[in-house]
């Protein structure tokens, strides 16, 4: 909001912001970083219209606004969903810097079906959360709570599309270990039994795979290690490679991991 236009930030921050996620930069004339970020934020608004708002607040005209908020550099920017602050930061970013922020900080128009997926999967309703889940992903194929979520449950089904959906999620920290066990496991599972190397171990391996491919982690984790212990080397190290994947998909603390944790260990 430039200075000196009618403001009142209940309606024009808290309301809206119900309806719309508003993006706050909290500025002054005297600030030389906010001049320069100023127009890369018009210039964002104006490219995501109808996405997010843009709402300029001069601290020097609303000190008030500002420390009720806990403005104390500025440029400052922050942005609002249902009258809370969900994201801000510090300075003057470059556009790309703050298109990173947005990807991350905006709330997704989608979250409330993604909560459906999530709910339908904790009742046992995989089908009807994985329709939900393709949904958004149709509409906004960068939601990568949506993907996933959707490779968990597709990935011993159609591992070829878990690991297209995993390949995104790559460079993101929170998903590190589930991509590299798609990537893993997603392999494994879409290589044709007959192309699984010669040797004593095919056999007790290839079972493996299946009860993989069956959504049996707990046996095929027991199989694994079996082969694991009797030929490590079998497959380029499949075995191993393989444990390490399972216990990456469900994670240190799932009872799984724990049941076999030690054992696996204990293997080579």
């Amino acid at each position: 909001m430039q200075s000196g236009a009618p403001f009142d930030f209940q309606n024009d921050v808290i309301e809206r912001s119900k309806s719309i996620p508003v993006l706050v930069d909290f500025w002054a004339p005297w600030c030389g970083p906010c001049r320069i970020l100023a127009p890369v934020l018009e210039s964002l608004a104006e490219r995501h219209a109808g996405k997010w708002l843009l709402v300029k607040v001069n601290t020097e005209e609303f000190p008030e606004v500002a420390a009720r908020y806990g403005v104390r550099g500025i440029p400052n920017v922050k942005l609002f969903s249902h009258g809370e602050v969900i994201d801000e930061f510090t300075g003057a970013l470059s556009e790309y810097q703050i298109e990173q922020w947005l990807r991350t900080a905006l709330p997704s128009p989608w979250a409330e079906q993604v909560q459906r997926a999530s709910a339908e999967i904790a009742d046992g309703n995989a089908a009807a959360a994985v329709t939900l889940l393709e949904e958004v992903l149709a509409s906004e194929p960068g939601n990568t709570k949506a993907a996933s979520m959707l490779i968990r449950l597709i990935l011993f089904s159609r591992p070829e599309e878990a690991m297209r959906l995993a390949e995104p999620l790559e460079g993101e920290p929170e998903y590190a270990d589930l991509s590299d066990a798609v990537r893993t496991l997603g392999s494994l599972l879409a290589r044709p039994a007959a192309a699984l190397p010669e040797g004593a171990s095919r056999e007790p391996y290839g079972l493996a795979v299946e009860s993989l491919r069956a959504g049996d982690l707990d046996r095929a984790l027991d199989r694994f290690i079996g082969v694991l212990r009797e030929d490590r080397y079998y497959d380029d190290d499949g075995s191993r490679k393989a444990c390490i994947a399972i216990f990456r998909l469900l994670g240190e603390e799932h009872e799984i991991t724990m049941k076999y944790r030690r054992t696996f260990d204990r293997a080579f």
